[in-house]
């Protein structure tokens, strides 16, 4: 399981990378140029106690395209230590979020993959460890151009991440 779960994330990963490539054309500049962060996540919080949680750590991948749409690939261990994977080929940002200069809000919709047995049922129209999946967020930006997150993962938790341009 953890080999074919690694394996899938390389080859999510390069697709993912592959599909930025393959969207920039060398003989046309674009409007705005795609912006890519790192994604760290050390802790999260659950609204309800349970004794089988673990520690829930998070890395990912994010891009920003231009319109202000958002793509991008996480690969976390679940509340219950399993490996999973989340890719989101949909996506939005809204800047100055109220009129508040470094707030902003995101919004995902993709795919989830990893909470299998016993914990199936942890996450609503799982299917042989594949569910969907979509997170809210609020962002606010540091000068230095690191943000902090915090990710609404349904009902079930909060989780806080950084957020490390790419360069």
């Amino acid at each position: 399981m953890k080999r074919e779960f690694h394996l899938a994330a390389i080859l999510l990963s390069l697709s993912l990378a592959g599909a930025a490539l393959a969207q920039q054309d060398s003989t046309q500049v674009p409007a705005s140029p795609n912006k890519l962060t790192w994604q760290f996540s050390p802790f999260t919080y659950h609204y309800s106690y349970d004794e089988k949680h673990r520690p829930v750590h998070m890395i990912g991948l994010e891009r920003e395209k231009p319109g202000d749409q958002l793509d991008g690939v996480t690969f976390f261990t679940n509340s219950f230590g399993q490996d999973c994977v989340y890719v989101y080929p949909w996506g939005g940002v809204y800047h100055n979020f109220y009129g508040i200069q470094p707030l902003s809000f995101k919004w995902t919709a993709g795919l989830l993959y990893g909470y299998v047995a016993p914990y199936e049922n942890k996450v609503p129209l799982n299917h042989n460890g594949f569910s969907p999946g979509a997170i809210i967020a609020f962002e606010y930006k540091f000068q230095s151009g690191w943000s902090a997150q915090v990710d609404m993962l349904g009902t079930a938790a909060l989780m806080f991440q950084a957020n490390v341009p790419f360069k």
